[in-house]
């Protein structure tokens, strides 16, 4: 940082030092996190910096995870963020999550369990919470919508199967896909979220909708039911190995199995 950034405003700075002009010049990747989080603030406090301010922020705030997954009061218990602010820092990381998003809108069809990770994990990652998904597909497996089943604390999330079908059903929906998050980040299934599953498919066995695929999702991975084998029948009484560890996010070179496609015809 440079020496008049200790007491004093940015406008004091040199030109080819000021976060703004260095974006102009050499382009956003060109700035620290600290710096760009001071374009978005604009300004410090008396005898600190825009700069300073956000590198309190990343300090306090555990990074820009940290920001992105508090609350607007934690941001403004640092000092020179006030609610303004920290509204514009809240809308900027929102935005940059759906950026990185690839649209999943009705009649889009599900080719892999990577392309429900791709969409879902920016979406996801942040959360201190469990929150639980159903994505309802037509007969051709393609996307009805999607919609949040349950909420929950940071480790539990409660999922009743009647609740998670009256939606498919009111929706005529052919077949169905379960996604929640972990955050703890190890997507790894408890006896919990096995013993979820296996009464969701017995229970879409009935009523004769097809569960595709349940996929939790991690840090930076994602396990899925539907590629380990877990929703066949003859699997599914079977625990999952408690020491196995989940899938990598697999590069574009790795084939992917669809999501379940071939099971889809037992609902």
């Amino acid at each position: 940082m440079p020496k008049q950034a200790k007491g004093g405003g940015i406008h004091r700075w040199p030109e080819s030092e000021r976060p703004r002009e260095r974006l102009f010049r050499d382009g956003p990747e060109a700035l620290s996190d600290a710096q760009l989080l001071a374009i978005l603030l604009r300004v410090g406090r008396p005898q600190a910096s825009a700069v300073q301010v956000a590198m309190e922020l990343l300090h306090h705030l555990d990074g820009l995870h940290g920001i992105a997954n508090r609350g607007l009061g934690e941001l403004c218990g640092v000092r020179g963020v006030g609610l303004a602010k920290a509204a514009q820092l809240k809308a900027a990381l929102e935005l940059g999550k759906r950026a990185l998003t690839t649209p999943l809108s009705t009649g889009t069809r599900i080719g892999s369990s990577r392309d429900l990770f791709d969409y879902y994990y920016p979406r996801l990652r942040d959360l201190r919470h469990e929150v639980f998904k159903i994505i309802l597909l037509d007969a051709k497996h393609a996307i009805i919508r999607d919609a949040t089943v349950s909420e929950g604390s940071l480790t539990l999330s409660i999922v009743h199967p009647r609740e998670v079908f009256n939606l498919a059903v009111r929706e005529s929906a052919a077949a169905v896909i379960f996604l929640h998050n972990h955050p703890s980040g190890d997507p790894q299934p408890s006896s919990e979220d096995r013993a979820l599953t296996a009464r969701l498919v017995a229970a879409g066995e009935v009523l004769g909708i097809g569960v595709l695929d349940h996929l939790i999702v991690g840090d930076g991975r994602y396990i899925s039911f539907a590629d380990r084998g877990w929703l066949d029948p003859d699997r599914r009484a079977a625990s999952c190995p408690t020491e196995e560890t989940g899938e990598r996010i697999r590069t574009a070179s790795t084939r992917a199995p669809r999501a379940g496609h071939a099971r889809s015809k037992k609902g």
